[in-house]
């Protein structure tokens, strides 16, 4: 008998939309960057410091906003995050003394991504998905690499009209699109449509709550009604918060703001640095999807291995001194795009095999803290470092280290000893 579309992969689908059209307004901010700097002369540690407030903004509101997600309607969080978006990068438009960028980019635009984030769509992304919880998160994770393609078009508007108007394109297109989407299609949970996580039949659901619930018997961990207070007294939830700084903070973040200026500083023209860009956002969109098989392999298994191969494709950037090796950029952002990209796919599967629960928003909102404090810190420091040294050499270290880091302290977090998925399979 074939079953019924599941409406829950349009909830995929319209929050995968949502994820990469916030994110469009933080990552095309690589090829805005050396515009702002040749328009008014700044030095690149005050001008990448605009971004490092948007991250600040971004993870101190993300715990509030997972709330909202737990406790409000998430259609009109996300659509109310998109207005905030919009309103923040049109405005950009008009800006002409730095205060005005912190405030606009880095303070209302950061605000809207929040809402409009990582926190209350994962939210409700795990109450419509249980058994494909990896492959939902890596595809709606796909969408930061999809957004970072977004680069070129941006860098050509930014060439062709100037970055004003490319900031009014950016924030027009965000809240038309997303606000009414959000509005029109979201529905919480399942049983809001009276149908079951994962498509299943009522019979399906049934055995599979009888099959957790016998787990949580046998089991203190996920017998547990986890609260952001409870969590914060466990050794998995500090690991997974440092490497989401680390990872997602630091590595992350010092590739997106100054990834551009990596390859313009070596001689590449700005449309190949930013091509270069695009490659990497596609990779890392690739890797996202090959993290799903973290539901059949287990999290650690795929996760450490990952880390250790992207420190290597980071440390290939050594060697790009020049134009004279024009097929080692791509190379590095395939393989840095692809390693990366699976590690947030399977971080937030770890982190709600662990803590999902009803207060779950608000710790996956938590994390984000953690995400900020490396993401508010790291480009304002690949800046300042470039500039007292002239070079980005140090900022690949720090790359390098904060990626075999993530790697040990997976290993410690282990994963396969508490998630009651992987035993069950």
């Amino acid at each position: 008998m074939k079953r019924p579309f599941f409406y829950g992969w349009i909830i995929l689908a319209i929050t995968f939309l949502t994820i990469v059209g916030g994110l469009v307004s933080r990552n095309t901010f690589s090829v805005f960057y050396p515009a702002i700097v040749e328009e008014f002369g700044w030095t690149r540690g005050n001008t990448a410091l605009i971004f490092s407030v948007n991250i600040f903004f971004y993870g101190l509101f993300a715990p509030i906003a997972g709330a909202m997600a737990d406790r409000f309607r998430p259609r009109y969080v996300l659509a109310a995050g998109a207005l905030l978006i919009g309103i923040g990068m049109a405005g950009c438009s008009m800006a002409t003394e730095k205060w005005q960028f912190y405030l606009l980019y880095g303070v209302v635009a950061a605000v809207g991504l929040s809402m409009a984030g990582w926190a209350p769509v994962v939210t409700l992304l795990a109450n419509w998905f249980v058994r494909r919880r990896a492959l939902v998160f890596g595809i709606v994770g796909s969408g930061f690499g999809i957004s970072l393609v977004s680069a070129a078009g941006a860098q050509y508007v930014i060439a062709s009209f100037g970055w004003q108007t490319a900031y009014v394109v950016i924030g027009l297109s965000i809240f038309l699109l997303i606000a009414p989407l959000c509005l029109l299609f979201l529905r919480r949970t399942p049983a809001d449509m009276g149908l079951f996580p994962d498509g299943m039949t009522a019979q399906e659901a049934e055995v599979d709550r009888e099959r957790v619930t016998e787990y949580r018997a046998a089991s203190t961990w996920h017998s547990r009604d986890w609260t952001v207070g409870s969590a914060m007294r466990t050794r998995q939830f500090w690991l997974i918060l440092l490497i989401w700084l680390c990872s997602m903070g630091v590595v992350e973040q010092l590739a997106v703001s100054h990834k551009v200026y990596f390859y313009l500083d070596v001689g590449y023209t700005p449309i190949a640095s930013a091509t270069f860009y695009s490659l990497f956002g596609i990779a890392f969109a690739i890797g996202n999807l090959i993290g799903a098989f973290s539901d059949r392999t287990g999290r650690e298994r795929l996760f450490i291995p990952a880390s250790l191969l992207c420190a290597f494709f980071v440390a290939l950037f050594f060697l790009v001194r020049d134009t004279s090796t024009p097929w080692l950029p791509p190379i590095i952002a395939i393989g840095f795009g692809t390693s990366f990209g699976t590690i947030p796919c399977v971080l937030n599967a770890t982190l709600a095999d662990l803590f999902h629960g009803k207060h779950y928003g608000m710790i996956a909102g938590t994390m984000l803290v953690g995400f900020a404090a490396g993401g508010m810190l790291s480009p304002w420091l690949g800046g300042y470092l470039h500039d007292i040294t002239g070079s980005y050499v140090p900022t690949y270290f720090i790359l390098v280290g904060a990626m075999i880091a993530t790697a040990i302290m997976m290993w410690f977090i282990a994963p396969r000893k508490l998630n009651p998925v992987a035993r069950q399979r």
